[in-house]
């Protein structure tokens, strides 16, 4: 459907972003300026405490310093109702109290049936409930009390029963005027190929009805009463309102529940998702039947960015979620991935709780292991690895695996743990031996451990990020100390991943402030980090060298500092996806063109460290003979009389 021009402007106009967002969030009174339309919350896209959510209303913009979450009115209710564009101009266009253009013919033809569908959905809920009531229903009624499924519960998730009989639902819709092409198009009846009426679907079932984000009726689940019948479970066939791989069961009280902090969870059925959500654990869903798809996936990652997978302690439940894995691994991407919660050995979710309660449930949850593990278990769990051949097999195997991460930086991350784990497997054993003729135990000389003033060190602490982590550094403070510069390279400080968290909450002090007083600057980042944290960041030794602090107040020094380092992060960056790239095909192919594109790629991160005119830097030759800037000399000549001053003090 298309909107006239200008229809999308005047519903920005007259909504109120803060009045939209604002029913999803509690907004921080004492940093929000309601009278200025300047909002901030903590934010309802991922679970923080902090306001860092700002929603600028005047401008009718959102945008998060944690998550970076941005959008308009439209963005946000996509994202919080999780509906698509268009249902999201409805739901704005509706409080705003603006009419919808009108939609061709065939689209209001084809809403109209879809609502008169929903509508048969809603009369079939009713019937069933009122059916779980009569006598015909008291062995469902006793099997949903053996389950501690109170009335209460029953009402909660709107259970209700299918009695026995071919055409019971059948004949209560047709006398209630229902057309038997809707009865059919819902999936609550089948066609007989005997020539006879259609016959219902569920008989003898308890029914537990499925609904979609919106909270509409689109189909059923029916557990079975008779212990013969082939299908324990049945859901609903396709229609035109119920799609299986694309709805979960529970989804939108399992969204509600996620936004207030709550874990999420993807249990296997029905019973498991009302018993979870009936202990506490109310963002709970399930699969309708069928293994977990790719668009449901997608719909769980837009609810949290890592659910947690609690899945039968039994090699059903393993397999289930070694499935999972693949399905996941192609999907994968920064922050959003999967943990694995698995219940003892022949227990479902709702067996545990109803054995030992709901502190157990917990228990198994807080200990739910990351995707990286499982995937290695289900690569070694059970196999002997004791030659090479073996061993070979499976580095193959692995490297097959993790080929399927599509993002460069996630894969190589997940090489870096299976490296740490296979080390653990195959590391070798040094036992003390005796020696010969004398029978002494040899001895094994292992290195002295670090100082601890080593082990705390930026480079050590740091790891392999150190260089990218100190430039990181260098653009916060010197941004801090001339705070003129800020707006300049606001879009480069809003791109820093800062993994420190004092470093992430100056980078967020810096992109809230607004002008180019130091000393409130100074006061907002001691407000926020603390002045301890504060002076502690400002005062790294790492930093001692940097010519634009050494020299305050040269602004023009400052800026060629600050774009010098973000340029170098840049390509930092980029040069390190392209190598991990080549290494791991050197893994599998050795030639020469891939050992070419290895040393192309090392000369120009070599040459990316260094200034862009080189005629503008002076060199020396070092005591060792290699040729350094000038700078470069004074930095490791500092250097080594810090490491002389902690001799002397040690």
């Amino acid at each position: 459907m298309s909107l006239p021009p200008g229809f999308l402007d005047e519903l920005r106009t007259r909504t109120s972003l803060s009045q939209v967002v604002g029913r999803k969030v509690m907004w921080d009174n004492r940093k929000s300026n309601q009278a200025k339309g300047d909002m901030w919350a903590p934010c309802p896209f991922h679970q923080e405490k902090s306001a860092s959510f700002h929603v600028d209303d005047r401008k009718g913009f959102y945008y998060c310093f944690g998550c970076h979450a941005k959008g308009d009115a439209i963005s946000f209710v996509r994202e919080s109702e999780n509906v698509e564009f268009m249902e999201a101009v409805e739901i704005l266009a509706r409080e705003a109290g603006m009419q919808m253009p009108a939609r061709d013919p065939q689209a209001a033809q084809k809403a109209d049936r879809r609502d008169q569908l929903a509508e048969v959905m809603e009369q079939a809920v009713r019937w069933f409930r009122m059916q779980l009531s009569s006598g015909a229903a008291g062995d469902a009624r006793a099997y949903l009390d053996r389950r501690g499924l109170t009335a209460d519960v029953r009402d909660r998730f709107e259970l209700g029963f299918a009695p026995a009989g071919w055409q019971n639902l059948w004949t209560h819709l047709r006398g209630q005027g229902v057309p038997e092409d809707m009865i059919l198009g819902v999936g609550l009846a089948r066609s007989s190929d005997r020539g006879r009426e259609p016959y219902d679907v569920f008989r003898n079932r308890i029914m537990f009805p499925i609904r979609d984000a919106r909270g509409r009726a689109i189909a059923f689940g029916g557990r079975a009463m008779d212990p013969n019948d082939n299908a324990k479970y049945l859901n609903s066939p396709e229609t035109e309102l119920f799609d299986k791989g694309r709805n979960l069961y529970n989804l939108r009280a399992a969204r509600e529940a996620a936004g207030k902090g709550q874990p999420l969870i993807v249990a296997e059925g029905y019973m498991d998702v009302i018993a979870l959500s009936e202990a506490g654990f109310e963002a709970s869903v399930a699969p309708l039947g069928t293994a977990v798809t790719e668009t449901q996936m997608q719909l769980l990652w837009r609810v949290t960015d890592e659910p947690v997978v609690a899945l039968d302690g039994d090699k059903a439940g393993l397999r289930a979620a070694y499935r999972v894995i693949d399905l996941a691994l192609p999907l994968l991407q920064a922050g959003k991935t999967l943990r694995f919660a698995l219940m003892p050995e022949g227990k479902d979710p709702d067996d545990l709780l109803r054995a030992e309660g709901a502190a157990a449930v917990s228990k198994v949850l807080e200990q739910a292991m990351p995707m990286v593990q499982l995937l290695w278990r289900r690569e070694t769990e059970g196999k002997v690895f004791d030659s090479p051949e073996r061993k070979a097999a499976l580095d193959a195997r692995l490297r097959e695996v993790l080929r399927q991460i599509q993002d460069p930086g996630l894969r190589r991350h997940y090489g870096d743990e299976i490296k740490d784990l296979r080390w653990q497997l195959f590391r070798p054993q040094r036992a003390p031996r005796g020696g010969q003729g004398g029978g002494r135990k040899r001895q094994w000389n292992a290195p002295a451990p670090p100082s601890a003033s080593a082990k705390s060190s930026f480079l050590v602490s740091a790891g392999d990020d150190a260089q990218i982590e100190m430039r990181e550094a260098v653009i916060l403070v010197v941004l801090f100390h001339s705070p003129e510069l800020i707006a300049e390279f606001e879009q480069h400080l809003e791109m820093l991943a800062c993994a420190d968290p004092d470093r992430a909450t100056l980078r967020d002090v810096l992109l809230e402030h607004t002008g180019d007083d130091p000393q409130a600057l100074r006061a907002l980042a001691e407000q926020r980090m603390g002045a301890e944290a504060l002076e502690t960041l400002l005062s790294a030794r790492h930093l001692a060298v940097v010519p634009c602090l050494r020299h305050p107040g040269d602004i023009e020094l400052a800026r060629l500092t600050v774009a010098d380092a973000v340029a170098k992060n840049a390509a930092e960056g980029g040069l390190a996806a392209e190598i991990a790239e080549a290494v791991e095909d050197f893994q599998h192919v050795a030639d020469e063109a891939l050992t070419w594109r290895l040393g192309q790629a090392a000369m120009m991160r070599n040459q990316s460290a260094l200034r862009g005119d080189e005629g503008e830097v002076d060199y020396e030759i070092a005591p060792n003979g290699v040729r350094m800037s000038k700078e470069e000399v004074e930095r490791a000549e500092a250097l080594r009389q810090q490491i002389r001053f902690s001799k002397h003090r040690s």
